[in-house]
């Protein structure tokens, strides 16, 4: 299945101040996640974000809060996304069946969020260059778990690509060459 700009919503999952640092390739986690929150913006698909008990993981990164649109982050407390009622109200308010999950860890939130988002008939698609955990082994088998219960992993430039649907325009030019400059 295609990935429609008109149907998307992108979900941050957890990109805090005390635990990024310890993720595998937390730069670029950051780098190619900062660039899909601009894309998003570009292209008018939401934004969510969420934050998991910031009291203690801290806010989310300062180059992502900046991109952030002006709601809250969605605290909480349960792994996945789903169980805050503050992600499902703003979910019931987007009416979006297309979420396209990023951040970390891969094995624990956005697993989790990724299972229950499925159990609820959402089509899940996992960025996997812009998800991490701290160890490879979780990283591989959290993204091989989410795909064998059915989320679809794709890379940021599938994502790219798909939302624009065709090449050719000025808007398809001026992002690609940022694209190009983002590129690991």
């Amino acid at each position: 299945m295609l990935l429609e700009k008109e149907k998307s919503c992108l979900l941050l999952i957890d990109v805090q101040e005390k635990l990024t640092p310890f993720v595998r390739d937390a730069e670029k986690i950051v780098s190619r996640c900062e660039w899909l929150m601009r894309l998003a913006q570009e292209l008018g698909v939401p934004h969510i974000v969420s934050e998991q008990y910031p009291r203690g993981l801290g806010a989310t990164v300062e180059p992502l809060k900046k991109l952030s649109t002006r709601e809250k982050a969605c605290e909480k407390v349960h792994f996945s996304c789903w169980r805050e009622p503050s992600f499902k109200n703003r979910m019931q308010v987007l009416q979006k069946n297309q979420l396209i999950l990023i951040g970390i860890e891969a094995h624990v939130c956005v697993l989790q969020t990724a299972l229950d988002l499925l159990d609820q008939g959402f089509q899940v698609f996992v960025v996997v260059d812009a998800v991490s955990s701290r160890y490879e082994v979780d990283y591989h088998y959290g993204l091989k778990r989410m795909k064998q219960a059915g989320a679809e992993l794709i890379t940021s430039e599938m994502v790219f690509f798909e939302w624009l649907e065709q090449a050719g325009t000025e808007q398809f030019k001026r992002l690609s060459a940022d694209y190009m400059k983002n590129k690991d």
